[in-house]
């Protein structure tokens, strides 16, 4: 076994690896960018060696600048993560090369799976059921709009290179394709290096499974079982469970023994993902579930894997590096409960899911001994544009799938974050859906109920308890608290009123009267910040103030004079519309790329494109004009 592990990552994963490691007495490298200076993942490593700017590019995924830092530090092995440089086939052969080693798989089965044409076609020739698609080398408008059009809308575009929902688009109309195979292609080139893309026939009612398999230097290829990862949001994981529900001995032997078959067809060796996409209209059945793609690598999802097989998957990763056999044979891994993640994300859930940066002000995550959290930041540090917005796993494990979700609302409801918004809220939501509970989900689940999921007002409880917080920073007695100031918006007046029986509360929508609570406090915690006042409820962080804000732009997104504002900062990718274009509300203007997405902005209503101030190319700040929407002109 070897004594020292640098790991090519940063965040989550980084801290992950290295619990592990520090187990089995394995001595822990990092590296990080200038961004991630103060990172937890910097902290918590033995040793960390910076390797570039904050960008990625020039940073995470210089695979030059991280080998110059394993000679460095005199690392013997090297850890990708995933992402990054987890699947470059090239990197792997430079750590190998350099005399270290590699833990992942070979560099052949990586290239071989890692493009989803080539990877289709190669178990086509395995006997592993496929998708119908387009796999083709040419790459024409004209001939991928032919393909579209003769497999039927819905489909779906998917970078060859992709992974992780980057450069997948689903396109319901043939008018509609040209715009999405530029944005999928667009993807492509900026996360892979790679704008060619595939098309597969849309699933009405798809299930997303996938099988986890582990293969050793010795020809070995086992199982630990399915997870379901149904729950996503423009083909982003949100919720991730194992087993999946639905799943019977028989579909389950299917699909598992699928997954062998192709893991072997590429003589695999490590942790891999078999994915699968089921056609779940009449639930789920042995001849409805085809290969979809071949994570070569560790998974965001492997903590479920993990807690109902009771297996550490990171450190069957380092002993089948160092050469040994499989630690346990496949009769030998068993199945045990249910178990449920939440994947935390930054961002704001009532504003679009636009991503949120910033500082963790106030960084507050349960603390239950049956819970397991795997997150790479903490109170104090930074959510930065470069990055991923993921800040947090949340895990639990339990006997029954019920359970579980119950479990995991719970602690869900209790996240409490400021001023960095997050989809805490959303998930709780999720979990306690009806639909959710009774195991009827799809990948389409959040799309067709999001507007139940996505909630944007306060309780009246909430509402009560904040007046309470607002009386204990200016209680009664004082000139603004008197019965005298209360005359405004009151129908009448008596001397022996009691002073300050409502409270104005103002939040970005505006003011509102609100009785104080004459019970004790409701809310288990409620925060002041500065001059606002910051409750939270069931995962959901509301900010109300006591006088007036202070006006300002606040700009995320269109204002109601036409003008597009950028929400975060990001680089500019395409401008669909030019000055002088009618456009439609709704329709695309600017599309601003920025932790890792695309973020399309558009016509906030019908009109005409006045000015576009930017260039595909610039690098724009939060707030920054992009462009102005002319309305049209009333009819006389």
């Amino acid at each position: 076994m070897f004594t020292s592990v640098l790991v090519a990552n940063r965040g989550e994963i980084a801290c992950r690896v290295f619990r592990t490691a520090r187990r089995m007495g394995i001595r822990t490298i990092a590296v990080y960018s200038e961004a991630d200076a103060k990172a937890l993942h910097v902290r918590e490593a033995d040793e960390a060696v910076l390797i570039g700017p904050a960008p990625a590019r020039e940073s995470y995924l210089d695979a030059a600048k991280v080998l110059a830092a394993a000679r460095a530090t005199g690392a013997e092995a090297i850890h990708p993560g995933y992402g990054f440089l987890s699947e470059n086939a090239d990197f792997a052969e430079a750590v190998m090369a350099a005399g270290l080693v590699w833990i992942g798989p070979p560099p052949a089965a990586i290239r071989a799976m890692g493009l989803k044409d080539a990877a289709k076609s190669l178990m086509i020739a395995a006997g592993v059921p496929v998708t119908p698609g387009y796999l083709g080398e040419d790459q024409s408008l004209a001939r991928l709009q032919t393909e579209a059009d003769a497999i039927g809308y819905p489909v779906l575009i998917k970078a060859v290179a992709g992974g992780g929902g980057k450069g997948m688009k689903k396109v319901d109309r043939a008018e509609d394709f040209a715009d999405g195979l530029a944005s999928a292609q667009r993807e492509g080139q900026s996360s892979f290096g790679d704008p060619r893309v595939l098309i597969e026939k849309y699933i009405t009612r798809p299930r997303h499974i996938e099988v986890q398999v582990f293969g050793d230097t010795h020809g070995t290829v086992v199982h630990l079982y399915e997870r379901d990862c149904s729950l996503q949001r423009r083909h982003q994981k949100v919720i991730e469970e194992a087993p999946a529900p639905g799943m019977d001995a028989a579909t389950r032997k299917a699909v598992t023994d699928a997954a062998i078959k192709a893991a072997k067809a590429v003589n695999y060796e490590g942790a891999g993902t078999i994915e699968f996409i089921a056609d779940a209209s009449e639930g789920l059945k042995a001849d409805r579930i085809w290969f979809m793609e071949m994570n070569t690598r560790l998974q965001v999802e492997h903590p479920v894997t993990e807690a109902v097989t009771g297996v550490d998957l990171v450190e069957w990763q380092f002993r089948v590096a160092a050469g040994e056999p499989m630690p346990l044979k496949q009769d030998e891994i068993g199945l045990n409960g249910w178990a449920m993640e939440a994947r935390l994300y930054a961002e704001d859930p009532a504003n679009g899911f636009l991503p949120s940066i910033g500082r963790l002000e106030h960084f507050k995550l349960p603390n239950y001994r049956r819970l397991r959290i795997d997150t790479g930041v903490e109170q104090g540090g930074e959510v930065s544009q470069f990055y991923d917005p993921m800040i947090a796993k949340l895990i639990v494990h339990r006997s029954t799938r019920t359970e579980a979700a119950d479990a995991l609302a719970s602690v869900c409801a209790e996240v409490e974050v400021w001023p960095v918004r997050t989809n805490a809220g959303f998930l709780v939501r999720c979990l306690k859906h009806p639909r959710f509970v009774s195991g009827d989900v799809d990948t389409g689940f959040i799309g067709a109920e999001e507007q139940s999921l996505v909630v944007t007002e306060p309780s009246e409880t909430l509402l009560a308890e904040v007046a309470n917080h607002a009386l204990d920073r200016d209680p009664p007695g004082n000139e603004r608290s008197s019965a005298w100031s209360s005359l405004a918006g009151a129908k009448g007046f008596r001397l022996n009123a009691k002073p300050r029986t409502a409270v104005q509360l103002w939040t970005a929508a505006g003011a509102q009267e609100v009785h104080p609570a004459e019970a004790a406090k409701y809310l288990r915690t409620t925060i002041l910040t500065g001059s606002s006042i910051v409750g939270f409820e069931r995962g959901g962080a509301f900010e109300f103030f006591d006088r007036p804000p202070l006006s300002g732009s606040g700009g995320t997104g269109p204002a109601s004079d036409g003008a597009l504002r950028a929400p975060m900062p990001g680089k500019i990718v395409a401008t669909p519309a030019k000055p002088g274009d009618t456009v439609t509300k709704g329709q695309p203007v600017v599309v601003l790329e920025a932790m890792k997405m695309e973020h399309a902005l558009v016509a906030p209503f019908d009109g005409v494109v006045g000015e576009i101030g930017v260039s595909v190319g610039d690098q724009v700040a939060a707030d920054a004009v992009l462009a102005t929407v002319e309305a049209n002109a009333s009819p006389q």
